[in-house]
């Protein structure tokens, strides 16, 4: 099943012209259903208010409020049969036209999976050779950037890697290849700033205020792979899982404990 602009359909061609292939004018959210519930729906529906702003596009009356993006997937998910589903929205601007927009309006897509958790440690993982991070107005938010993505996955499947970390241009640590990276040490967690061109993921956000919550030191900043290469243990975490990363390279890390992310519902 699938939802085409609020239709529940068992399968859907897309009418063209459509401005999200033709020019990538548009984004993404990955969200979790499960429990009945919408994980983090607040903080999903606020980076896409985010992005629409970014892209200059008014979000549907399906999803204009968390209240209504909640509704909206719950049902697909339920249609769908999935108590646990892993779900894709994705939006693009209506209409034709070349660069210039020719309107606001939003035209979106929503498909629903199976969700089964993958938090098994990630054994082995190295730093990116062939790509790094590009800041820009829209690297907060999913999908204009995706070709990075593709291209870090790649070389991590090629180089017979569990993960891939990239870094910015002048070599700062940003981000996994799907997910925050994160680092223990002298009981202070770390994480790159956004300046870094990583993705503002909604489970970073939530797993700094779980932390801080928890009275646990946290610093975001510009740190150089040795500072990460240091640390005692590291993680990484997006909306599906949060993954104990155990060797980067040569280094290697013990477990982590993760016990103050208990103090918050992620």
């Amino acid at each position: 099943m699938l939802l085409l602009n609020n239709e529940l359909l068992p399968a859907a061609a897309l009418p063209l012209p459509n401005r999200g292939l033709a020019f990538g004018d548009g984004f993404f959210e990955t969200l979790i259903f499960a429990n009945g519930r919408l994980r983090l729906a607040a903080g999903h529906h606020a980076r896409m208010r985010q992005a629409a702003a970014a892209l200059y596009l008014a979000l549907p009356a399906a999803l204009a409020t968390p209240e209504a993006l909640e509704t909206t997937l719950a049902g697909l998910a339920q249609a769908s049969q999935l108590p646990a589903a892993r779900l894709r929205l994705q939006l693009w601007r209506a209409g034709g036209g070349r660069y210039t927009p020719p309107t606001d309006a939003a035209e979106w897509l929503a498909t629903a999976e199976a969700f089964v958790p993958a938090d098994t440690p990630i054994d082995k993982a190295d730093f990116a050779l062939e790509t790094c991070s590009v800041y820009s107005p829209l690297c907060f938010c999913k999908g204009p950037q995706a070709w990075l993505y593709v291209r870090a996955a790649h070389e991590r499947q090629q180089r017979g890697l569990d993960e891939i970390i990239l870094c910015d241009s002048a070599g700062h640590v940003a981000e996994a290849g799907a997910a925050a990276i994160f680092w223990l040490k002298n009981g202070v967690l770390f994480t790159p700033a956004l300046e870094t061109g990583c993705v503002a993921g909604v489970r970073r956000a939530q797993v700094l205020r779980a932390a801080r919550a928890a009275g646990v030191e946290c610093r975001e900043g510009l740190f150089k792979p040795a500072e990460l290469l240091a640390a005692e243990a590291a993680f990484t975490a997006n909306v599906a899982s949060v993954r104990a990363v155990l060797a980067i390279g040569q280094a290697v890390f013990a477990p982590p404990n993760l016990t103050f992310l208990h103090s918050d519902r992620l």
